[in-house]
């Protein structure tokens, strides 16, 4: 099995090739990770080429794409989205969504997660994250939200009051002074961004069928262009 995994949902760009046959079964054989804060619309579908070439794999080649759907930023998760789509009608393959949560949660170092419930924060570009909680045995807690940081601790309280405690997520930092009264609070290293690799790896775990319209947690900033009559 061969999957394309692209990401722009945050504040990233990256894709990456992820197998299962040959000598290098099961894992990503083919990464391309930037830093970019913007830019990601010219340089994503490029930076997919570059992945496959690097892999050796023809896109024809490709049993299936995986992408982030969100949350995030309005356009940059569509960049991924549009691009992925667009391969995936080229190429005759399925697409499968993971969420920018969960890509953030199985990017985690095993040694920082174990044994703690992970909070993921992703910034909104506003004063409130998005939030989503996963218990130690990474099943989510409770629903996605959006809240300001001073009413984290009291929606903590009601899913995971005592315990060991990971933040997570380009959006922790917001969160920090909010739950510095928790003395089992532990931040997890890196950027706290989605990478295209651990996505490209959870497509590998799931059938196609999971969403991959846009995760909104609030209405977008932006409105798309209206049809002409």
């Amino acid at each position: 099995m061969k999957i394309l995994g692209l990401d722009t949902a945050t504040s990233g760009c990256s894709a990456a090739l992820w197998r299962d046959e040959g000598p290098e079964d099961g894992r990503v054989v083919a990464r391309r990770n930037p830093p970019m804060a913007r830019g990601q619309a010219e340089a994503l579908v490029p930076m997919a080429h570059a992945v496959m070439t690097d892999a050796g794999v023809a896109f024809a080649d490709l049993d299936r794409i995986a992408v982030t759907v969100g949350p995030g930023a309005f356009t940059g998760l569509r960049i991924a989205l549009a691009a992925a789509r667009g391969f995936a009608v080229a190429y005759g393959c399925p697409v499968v969504g993971v969420t920018s949560f969960e890509a953030i949660l199985h990017g985690l170092p095993e040694d920082e997660r174990a044994g703690r419930a992970v909070l993921v924060a992703v910034d909104s570009r506003r004063a409130e994250p998005y939030l989503q909680l996963f218990a130690p045995d990474r099943s989510p807690i409770g629903d996605a939200a959006m809240l300001e940081p001073a009413d984290v601790p009291a929606w903590l309280d009601g899913l995971w009051p005592t315990g060991p405690l990971l933040l997570a997520g380009d959006g922790a930092g917001l969160l920090r002074a909010a739950l510095a009264v928790r003395t089992d609070l532990a931040v997890a290293s890196g950027d706290g961004v989605p990478d295209a690799a651990v996505v490209a790896r959870l497509g590998a775990e799931r059938e196609p069928g999971h969403p991959v319209d846009p995760f909104y947690l609030r209405p977008p900033d932006v409105s798309l262009p209206k049809a002409k009559a």
